[in-house]
């Protein structure tokens, strides 16, 4: 089963910055897609940025030029740098992962609480 360590989360002011940091159990480019998603109390669970293997991103309208998403090969890792970060940006951040090769499939961390607040 592919697992992923999840971290960074925290408590920041508006304006301030967070990195949440993702590590899967097996390697990064076996998966042909990683991303990082949200969910916020009582909302649905949206698209924050997403990373393929070949190097290409994508946003969601809401978090351009404030986060950027990046991977570090030789640590295995991939990153959510979150700047100007804004009290509507408090959620729960999941990362994830697609598969073609054996375990095929979307695989998702447990979450990490980003607290945004005065």
């Amino acid at each position: 089963q592919v697992q992923f360590v999840e971290s960074g989360g925290g408590s920041v002011q508006p304006g301030g910055s967070l990195r949440l940091s993702c590590a899967p159990s097996t390697n990064i480019f076996s998966f042909f897609i990683m991303g990082w998603y949200r969910q916020a109390p009582g909302k649905e669970r949206e698209l924050v940025a997403t990373l393929t293997s070949g190097g290409s991103t994508n946003y969601a309208d809401f978090v351009k030029g404030r986060f950027t998403i990046s991977r570090d090969n030789a640590k295995n890792s991939v990153y959510l740098q979150m700047n100007s970060l804004k009290p509507e940006d408090t959620a729960v951040y999941y990362c994830t992962g697609s598969r073609l090769v054996f375990p095929r499939g979307d695989f998702w961390g447990q979450g990490t609480q980003v607290t945004v607040s005065s």
